[in-house]
């Protein structure tokens, strides 16, 4: 497995009550956001001269006070990162009943969802956990904790999965370079037996992920609706390239709901395996290409090729605020290069998972790829993540995933 260090876990202080936490003070209005329901504190709100931030260590609970020693709940702590705090909106000690209770109620949202155990279980922020991503694989589950304050309760997280679930075996995919600025370090470590860990069911296909070597946790749950949006848009004997297809999500369901002939482009050989095989599994057949995506697509064109439908859908091209620009002409640029393969009355699915790209800064990428491509473009619809992916309404930053469903034209006379 990846990773050689595991870092120790920090015993929660069974003994110590909320009030005898330390307290961590936040200057005079800092606390507007926090009071409308974010759960977020920045290392430039706290009063330093009151209390350092030197004075804690990574992951230690804190009790969250106002300028004026009003209680804001209790935290947890980073004096490492530029996010240096996170509240839990509480004011009990997050013990081990506290964490089985946070992951009972998302549970039951998600079992009231979704009829098979595949889903986001828990959702950060949205589910009351800052800083904790779960994934269920049936009988299995895949973590990932982003946070040191989240990484000391890491014995809990485990608890309860196994206690409320039943989990066959937990994966802790801590290898995110996210982790970096928490000062953490990337391992990968398993509990139970993981050989079965690996397959999803969605609807009523089949697919087996790379979840150890894979991306993210192995499967992008958060598509599955505009996945299922997608088959109306298919029809019979129609073309599909899906680019970025990584194991074939996209482009086995457009195959499954009756497409004459699939292309699957990544840069993965591995991706590109499993796609193959996926379709195998659920009774078509999906060609694959392996190569970048811009540099498949102008081959394509050289070629002639005509698509029906094409799906672009790549990972975050900017995962930070100052990459918004070249990421917005990336945007334009692969749709572009799509919209420029398209056969007559085609449709475009344009997406992107980039937290700091807006809808409508997509939307205007789209825009200015149709008039460079000289196609014109009617938006018929706009799809986000899943809803096992729920927005907090206070929390901007967990609304990221953007699908706009389009049809292409070339440019009336």
């Amino acid at each position: 497995m990846p990773g050689t260090t595991t870092p120790a876990v920090l015993a929660m202080p069974d003994t110590v009550t909320a009030s005898e936490l330390p307290a961590l003070r936040l200057k005079r209005n800092e606390d507007r956001r926090l009071q409308a329901g974010h759960l977020w504190v920045f290392s430039n709100e706290i009063d330093t001269a009151q209390t350092p931030l030197s004075r804690f260590t990574p992951g230690e609970l804190v009790r969250l006070l106002s300028h004026n020693d009003r209680a804001l709940g209790i935290a947890y702590v980073n004096p490492r990162s530029l996010i240096c705090a996170r509240l839990l909106s509480t004011f009990n000690m997050p013990d081990a009943e506290w964490f089985r209770a946070r992951m009972r109620r998302a549970l039951e949202l998600r079992e009231r969802l979704f009829a098979a155990p595949y889903y986001r279980l828990v959702y950060g922020e949205s589910d009351g956990l800052p800083g904790l991503v779960v994934d269920r694989f049936g009988p299995a589950c895949v973590v990932q904790v982003g946070t040191a304050g989240m990484e000391r309760l890491k014995p809990m997280i485990h608890e309860a999965l196994v206690e409320l679930l039943g989990a066959d075996a937990v994966l802790f995919k801590n290898d995110n370079s996210a982790r970096e600025l928490e000062g953490l370090p990337c391992y990968v470590e398993s509990t139970g037996d993981s050989s079965g860990l690996g397959t999803v069911i969605e609807d009523r296909l089949e697919f087996r992920v790379p979840v150890q070597g894979g991306q993210k946790t192995g499967w992008f749950f958060d598509q599955s609706a505009n996945r299922r949006a997608l088959t109306r848009y298919v029809r019979p004997g129609a073309r599909v390239l899906d680019l970025f297809s990584y194991v074939g999500a996209w482009g086995v369901r457009a195959a499954t709901a009756g497409a004459g002939a699939v292309l699957c482009v990544d840069s993965s050989a591995t991706a590109l395996d499993f796609a193959g095989s996926n379709a195998l599994r659920n009774g078509v057949a999906v060609e694959t290409r392996k190569g970048d995506a811009f540099d498949v697509l102008e081959g394509l064109a050289t070629e002639r090729m005509r698509f029906d439908v094409v799906i672009v859908d790549p990972p975050a091209f900017a995962k930070r605020k100052k990459d918004l620009p070249k990421a917005e002409a990336a945007y334009k640029r692969v749709n572009q290069l799509a919209m420029q393969l398209m056969a007559p009355e085609g449709i475009l699915v344009s997406c992107s998972c980039s937290q700091h790209l807006d809808a409508a800064d997509l939307q205007a990428a789209i825009g200015k790829a149709a008039r460079a491509a000289a196609r014109q473009v009617q938006i018929l619809e706009f799809g986000g993540q899943a809803a096992d992916h729920p927005v907090h309404p206070a929390i901007p930053e967990t609304r990221y995933l953007k699908a706009y469903f389009c049809r292409v034209n070339a440019m009336p006379a």
